[in-house]
């Protein structure tokens, strides 16, 4: 015997989807037979149809899962999402040598610290090839502090 009519019936009444109503499973009978929306709200009040509880969202894995992450675990290649770019290693040797020229440039005050802001950003960006390139531009477009 289909109870889904008089479960469509009781979720409408109770406000709630069908899968939180609950149906005595003694009385599926008289359930069954009940085909008309009082009929439905008689078997509310006398407790054969029910409204179930909301069910939560269980925290204890993510209670787990913090524990693992407070202790250092998870972190090895395994579970590295990503790989190391081709060109990476290079990229880092010769930003390094950029920087430290553009930092003894500022440090010796041949460049203002305006010019070393916005040169570095353009570093960052990738603008310069080498240390040599990027004196070059400083050459080029005059960019050396006036004595």
């Amino acid at each position: 015997m289909s109870l889904v009519g008089q479960k469509r019936l009781a979720a409408d009444i109770l406000k709630v989807g069908t899968t939180r109503v609950w149906v005595d499973p003694d009385d599926t009978d008289r359930v069954a037979s009940a085909i008309t929306r009082e009929e439905i709200r008689k078997l509310i009040r006398e407790g054969s149809i029910a409204k179930l509880p909301k069910t939560g969202i269980s925290r204890g894995r993510k209670r787990t899962r913090r524990h693992e992450l407070l202790a250092g675990r998870h972190k090895g290649p395994g579970h590295r999402k990503g790989a190391i770019k081709p060109g990476k290693p290079e990229w880092v040797i010769r930003i390094r040598s950029i920087r430290r020229k553009l930092r003894g440039l500022r440090d010796k005050r041949f460049i203002t610290t305006d010019v070393y802001r916005k040169l570095s950003l353009m570093s960052k960006g990738g603008a310069f090839r080498s240390a040599a390139h990027l004196d070059e531009y400083i050459e080029a477009h005059k960019l050396v502090r006036r004595r």
